[in-house]
């Protein structure tokens, strides 16, 4: 298909907004030729792609204050960045946009270890703010699975997790400060170095906003002690919905592990052969983690492996050292490369509640063989965040669109037993089309009301989250989104 060919009204105004751009930014900081531009076309979700119009890489919070004060100028619609390792397609260019990457702000602003925060740029990684104050015996408790290269950035817009979520929350019970700036480059900031800032909750709605309210560029993080200790215990089961129910088993016990992780037979095959980590050839496993002192942590293992045993296991594996826990978990944080080994895949991450986890992983199983599509299910069993790979050829015509209507029927699913349509990964424009199984027409009318607060004239990460037949005369035109 040829690509069409711009008018000479659309290259006068991007020539007239990159000139202007390169007057507040270095020059290397401003990218506008179409081959530099195709680095930015999509996200983890490379399904859709769409070259942005302009990139640029601020590096400071002043000169971000510039760039959207140009754009809202200039009604130029603004997609904010962090590392591109959204899984919902939340960092999708529209072609008329300007793509707002904070790459280059990447520094520790600050670290207090008497008051337990970090204050960083939020272009930083996920594991690299650990790696800031590990040496002095703290951490920073969030891991999602993409920690390695996701930024603070995205983890705040999609209110991230991880595999430790169960026991010290996601991103928005570790987040307690934010510098941001809003559209029309007005910068503020709300909470600070302490946790529940007295008045309105905005942190609470800036936390998982998606990049629709503003642009955060600071972040005031709460780190944690590290623990005396820690240790995993593998378990493996006949089916996966036995495997479900010790997961309830165990929560209702009481027992706060500090993570329970799920892979069934298709993900256990996969990292096997990928990873080597003498996982047990099983229906299902659970990798289910303690920490404490010694004296902790046996007593809860003794507690669970217990509950364990109530169900048969094929096989109990407590770690007895460094090297054998780092193996237990290496097939887990191994899973979805592995899986890519495979096949093309798309990564869901609906949330039900704990017990309903059986009759959700047997419906799942159910429709895979309607649709033809094989499943593999890995995710963090603890808080019901559900992460199934559904594979598919992306090279098959209409493959794509098979696995995006099963995925539809999981979320659906998702919803229907009381959860929700997305546990960390965001709407994006993923589940865009699928907000109405959640909310009702009043319930969405309420959410974007908090947009027109903020992003009135709707410039930020637009034809994201909001269901296109409602946005009406509040959206502005975004180009190759829909």
């Amino acid at each position: 298909m040829e690509m069409p060919i711009p008018n000479a009204s659309v290259i006068a105004r991007k020539a007239r907004v990159v000139k202007r751009l390169q007057g507040v930014l270095p020059a290397d900081a401003v990218i506008h030729e179409e081959v530099e531009t195709r680095a930015y076309e999509c996200d983890a979700l490379t399904a859709y792609r769409c070259a942005p119009m302009i990139a640029v890489l601020p590096s400071t919070t002043g000169q971000v204050a510039e760039v959207l004060r140009i754009c809202h100028q200039e009604g130029v619609p603004v997609v904010p960045r962090g590392s591109g390792t959204s899984l919902a397609g939340g960092a999708l260019p529209t072609a008329d946009c300007v793509i707002l990457g904070v790459a280059r702000m990447n520094d520790v602003l600050e670290t207090d270890y008497d008051n337990r925060f970090i204050r960083v740029q939020t272009g930083r990684t996920n594991l690299s703010v650990t790696g800031a104050v590990e040496q002095d015996g703290f951490f920073y408790a969030p891991d999602p699975s993409s920690q390695l290269a996701c930024a603070i950035a995205g983890n705040i817009a999609m209110n991230s997790g991880g595999a430790h979520c169960l026991k010290y929350g996601v991103t928005t019970n570790n987040l307690m400060g934010v510098k941001m700036v809003t559209m029309e480059g007005e910068i503020i900031e709300i909470g600070g170095a302490y946790l529940d800032a007295g008045g309105l909750d905005l942190l609470g709605v800036i936390c998982g906003s998606e990049g629709q309210l503003g642009v955060v560029t600071e972040a005031t993080l709460r780190i944690l002690h590290k623990p005396e200790g820690a240790r995993p215990v593998l378990m493996g089961f006949d089916n996966s919905e036995v495997a479900g129910a010790c997961v309830s088993d165990i929560i209702k016990a009481g027992v706060l592990p500090v993570a329970i992780e799920f892979m069934d037979r298709p993900c256990i095959e996969a990292t096997e052969a990928f990873a080597h980590a003498g996982y047990p050839m099983c229906e299902a496993l659970l990798i289910v983690e303690v920490e404490g002192s010694d004296a902790e942590i046996d007593h809860q293992l003794a507690l669970i492996t217990d509950i364990a045993r109530r169900h048969n296991p094929v096989e109990l594996r407590q770690s007895r050292s460094a090297e054998e826990s780092a193996a237990i978990w290496l097939g887990r944080k191994s899973a979805f490369g592995a899986m890519g080994q495979i096949n093309d895949y798309m990564c869901l991450d609906g949330t039900i509640p704990v017990s309903g986890l059986p009759h959700v992983l047997r419906r799942i199983g159910e429709m895979s063989r309607e649709y033809g599509l094989n499943v593999g299910n890995v995710f963090h069993a603890g808080d019901g965040n559900m992460h199934p790979l559904i594979l598919y050829d992306a090279n098959k015509p209409g493959d794509l669109e098979l696995c995006e209507a099963f995925g539809a029927d999981i979320l659906k699913l998702c919803v229907e037993v009381g959860g929700c349509l997305t546990g960390e990964h965001g709407v994006g424009i993923e589940k865009r089309d699928l907000m109405h199984v959640q909310y009702d027409v009043a319930d969405l009318e309420a959410q974007m009301a908090v947009k027109d607060v903020f992003d009135p004239m709707w410039l930020l990460n637009p034809a994201k989250v909001f269901p296109l037949d409602v946005t009406g005369a509040r959206r502005q035109p975004a180009v190759a989104a829909e």
